[in-house]
């Protein structure tokens, strides 16, 4: 979340604060104070799923990162080292099995690790004669699978996350329109009550709270001037 869009949201509940601190003055009664609840819990649901995609695809790039590291440093160089010792038994076995280069991406290390898989396969019997462990194309096969998997979670979380953003947009602008609403309901209401339009201003300002000119520091020893 951007910090514009979070400082929005504060003054959501900023004004939401005040509202339900003047209830029984009227100002919070009806559909105003209502409607702003509504926005508000919707932006948070909104913003809960924005915080699990964003956290979701740096979740599965990482585990991503470790499978490739194992495809490529372990699993696909042992598989080439036993094809080059088989290859004496069978030349064609010699080009069979080339290690995918490190840069290379997602989808050219996931098709050319299936294709040595699938030549492995072929020829297991060659290669399980010189040197492979059976289980290793079992192992090769999972590790793939998992590194496909964490490709389409990666996609999948940021889907959401780009879709909450896009919500999470639209209701802050619907949380906007509402406060000028509510401000004009307030103004009518207070106008005439420098202190309560003071802390109104204060709490619908979305760059946070402002102090007073005459407002002491806090911890400060500094008495209020009287008015």
């Amino acid at each position: 979340m951007n910090a514009q869009l979070r400082r929005r949201l504060e003054m959501a509940g900023r004004v939401r604060e005040f509202l339900r601190a003047h209830k029984t003055d009227g100002v919070g009664e009806g559909l105003g104070l209502a409607k702003l609840e509504e926005l508000i819990q919707r932006a948070e649901v909104l913003a809960s799923q924005q915080r699990a995609g964003l956290v979701t695809a740096l979740s599965t790039s990482t585990h991503r990162k470790t499978l490739r590291r194992a495809l490529q440093s372990k699993l696909l160089l042992y598989l080439r080292a036993v094809g080059a010792v088989a290859a004496k038994e069978n030349a064609e076995l010699a080009v069979q099995f080339q290690v995918p280069p490190t840069n290379a991406s997602q989808q050219a290390l996931v098709t050319m690790a299936r294709g040595m898989l699938e030549k492995a396969t072929l020829h297991k019997d060659v290669l399980v004669k010189g040197g492979m462990a059976e289980q290793l194309l079992g192992d090769l096969a999972g590790t793939i699978g998992e590194f496909e998997q964490t490709i389409e979670a990666t996609r999948a979380s940021r889907r959401e996350h780009i879709g909450a953003t896009a919500d999470l947009l639209a209701v802050a602008a619907e949380i906007a329109e509402q406060v000028k609403v509510l401000d004009g309901l307030v103004r009518y209401r207070f106008g005439d009550n420098a202190e309560l339009m003071g802390a109104w201003r204060s709490a619908r300002n979305v760059l946070g709270p402002f102090k007073t000119k005459n407002a002491p520091e806090a911890g400060g020893s500094q008495t209020p001037k009287a008015a």
